[in-house]
């Protein structure tokens, strides 16, 4: 991911975060994918009514499908409301999915979204990891980390 892409990301207006997963996997590789959406759940995501919480990605028939992911009915919407939580498609190259395919037939390895946001065209996009699996003790350097990171910033903000 380039400079220019990180910038875009952190001007897009709606970003939902799985932030549970930076916590439960080692990233390995990351990809960015569009998602197939209908009327409705493209106006509820631009709301922010979306989670990534249980989610993940599988490989069926060679395309690749995000399954958990919640995105809630639109208020607005009258009898053509969409399902809160059906499988979407998402859409990436085949040689990308060719790729995480191959890599996930591998023990420990799994495909999960990190990131749901809306790109420069208004599109909904998603930020998906390659990732492995943590053990208890990668956890808990993780949060080791965290405190200790979070000590130095008290620590600076009591100094000046």
């Amino acid at each position: 991911m380039n400079k220019e892409q990180e910038l875009l990301r952190k001007k897009s207006p709606v970003q939902i975060k799985n932030k549970k997963a930076a916590f439960e996997y080692f990233f390995i590789e990351e990809f960015t994918a569009g998602i197939v959406l209908t009327g409705t759940e493209i106006k509820s995501i631009r709301m922010g009514k979306a989670s990534l919480v249980d989610t993940y990605c599988t490989i069926i028939n060679g395309e690749l499908w995000v399954k958990g992911m919640s995105i809630s009915p639109y208020f607005y919407g009258s009898y053509n409301n969409h399902e809160m939580k059906r499988d979407r498609k998402l859409l990436l190259t085949r040689r990308e999915i060719a790729r995480l395919a191959s890599a996930t037939k591998q023990t420990g390895y799994t495909i999960v979204p990190t990131l749901v946001f809306i790109d420069e065209n208004g599109r909904a996009k998603m930020d998906l990891a390659l990732c492995k699996g943590k053990k208890a003790y990668d956890k808990r350097q993780t949060l080791k980390e965290k405190e200790d990171r979070r000590e130095i910033d008290r620590a600076m903000k009591d100094y000046k």
